[in-house]
């Protein structure tokens, strides 16, 4: 008691909480010190340490939420017992196709991506490459149509609106006509879009096998980080015929309300049509994620052969399309894999660069191993093309890919930017007019480490050159950026990009 009024707690009992906090608080920051730069970027480690040296408790939690890109240890068990059957199945199909030889430069990477997902090169497929949005979900449909033992369908945002109806619709009379079907979709990727009630209520009227990636609830697929994504797009009929790439089964403008300045955005998108053996590996990264969710080996009693793999080329020919053989590989990724796929061999595509590389990605913010090799490669002499978007769909995300253009222009780098209204969504690399990769993986943190992609390798100088005619393409609907243009922002421009450079791991 001081003069007439009372204090509000004993001071001695103050002390005594301040310092158990105290010491509480020490204790947390000395066991993260010792344990959280486990097999962690040292510049990750630090930043969560930070968080949680100056917000002890939230900062816990928030690590609890987000400190790990792990799948849980049964999710990751099954991954590794699908990989060995995985390299049993190959194998005999590799024995019985054999293989023709890659040039001798690329072999690193072909053995490295086997030694990476245990799916080796394979030769003999024939491959289409769709552009155009609305027209690539038709033939997809079309594909659906002309199935008659199975159907297996999974996309990161897949959404019933009147785009896709049809789509539905085919799988409808797949499963009318006794074909198996079974969809997934990225739980988060999907139900932020208007009408997910009714895409749920679609596929059960279909009658089709159906279950949500990487669902938020531990209960369903155990303790695990929330925003762990799905990011893969792909179709697989009858496991000779397999679509993947960039698109998703959606609406164009994903149902997004105009923009003040730009107006209705849309979506540009690569997809690529496969016919051959490689339809089997995207069959696997099927199974395997169908197996990983839900426990269930799923076996459709076909045991493909060479004589299997035997495809009418008559569709090829009608739709002007030069009837080629590739030798190609799948590079699957995500959280199953002990490593980063897809950044591993993204990096060493580049360190191999010898004359010019063309990237396409719409969110690109790598990280310090890639950024690296971009710019070594300039500094050798490689010429280095990089097409993004003018206007990115997501504001924090575009923040921090600009952050990176400053650095790139000065190392030499021509960046291409896209005309708005249109998102250039589309993901591939061509590397010396020799080797293209591509896919579903943007080249930022996210895709390296939280979600799980798919990206198949083509070995060639024929498919290359094709691509030369879709790269061509963005750089009609593109203009340069340049160096003088970019340093005559204002300078808040450039501290709101850095600001949101800081988050890009996590974006």
């Amino acid at each position: 008691m001081i003069g007439p009024f009372p204090l509000p707690f004993d001071s001695t009992a103050g002390a005594v909480t301040v310092g158990i906090l105290f010491v509480l608080n020490l204790v947390i920051v000395v066991v993260t010190l010792f344990t959280i730069g486990h097999n962690r970027r040292p510049t990750t480690a630090v930043a969560w340490l930070l968080a949680i040296t100056l917000i002890p408790y939230l900062g816990l939690l928030l690590f609890a939420f987000f400190g790990t890109n792990r799948l849980p240890r049964a999710r990751r068990k099954k991954q590794a017992e699908f990989d060995n059957i995985i390299r049993e199945a190959t194998n005999e199909v590799q024995n019985s196709l054999g293989l023709t030889p890659i040039p001798e430069q690329y072999r690193p990477i072909s053995t490295l991506a086997r030694e990476l997902t245990a799916i080796p090169h394979l030769p003999g497929n024939r491959i289409q490459i769709h552009d155009v949005y609305n027209p690539t979900i038709d033939a997809m449909t079309a594909e659906i149509d002309r199935a008659h033992s199975y159907v297996h369908v999974t996309f990161y945002a897949m959404g019933y609106d009147d785009v896709t109806t049809e789509f539905f619709d085919a799988l409808e009379r797949a499963v009318k006509r006794g074909v198996t079907v079974r969809v997934m979709y990225d739980q988060v990727g999907s139900f932020r879009y208007p009408g997910y009630a009714k895409l749920k209520k679609r596929l059960d009227e279909i009658g089709c096998a159906w279950h949500r990636l990487y669902s938020i609830w531990p209960w369903e697929g155990g303790w695990q980080r929330v925003d762990l994504r799905n990011h893969r797009k792909l179709v697989v009929v009858d496991g000779r015929v397999g679509w993947m790439g960039s698109q998703n089964l959606i609406a164009r403008d994903y149902h997004r309300k105009p923009n003040r300045k730009y107006g209705q955005l849309q979506w540009q998108d690569l997809m690529v049509r496969v016919a051959g053996p490689m339809a089997l590996g995207l069959d696997a990264v099927f199974r395997s994620d169908w197996y990983v969710e839900t426990g269930e080996m799923a076996d459709d009693g076909i045991d493909p052969t060479t004589e299997d793999f035997a495809f009418d080329d008559a569709q090829d020919r009608a739709a002007g399309e030069v009837v080629k053989l590739y030798d190609c590989q799948l590079v699957p990724s995500g959280p199953g894999y002990e490593h980063e796929n897809n950044l591993r061999i993204f990096t060493q595509l580049l360190y191999m660069a010898r004359e010019k590389v063309v990237i396409a990605s719409p969110y690109f913010a790598p990280d310090d191993s890639m950024r690296y090799a971009i710019t070594t490669a300039v500094q050798r002499g490689v010429e280095v093309h990089l097409h993004v978007s003018e206007h990115g769909d997501q504001f924090f995300t575009q923040h921090a890919q600009q952050s990176y253009y400053e650095e790139l222009l000065r190392a030499g780098v021509r960046i291409w930017l896209y005309r708005a209204p249109y998102i250039l969504h589309a993901k591939h690399m061509t590397v010396d007019g020799e080797v293209t990769i591509l896919g579903s993986s943007n080249m930022d943190m996210r895709s390296f480490t939280l979600n799980a992609e798919v990206m198949l390798i083509v070995y060639g100088q024929d498919f290359a050159h094709r691509m030369e005619w879709v790269e061509h393409s963005y750089r009609v609907q593109s203009r340069e950026l340049t160096l003088e243009e970019w340093m005559a922002r204002p300078r808040t421009h450039f501290a709101f990009d850095d600001l949101c450079r800081l988050t890009s791991v996590v974006q």
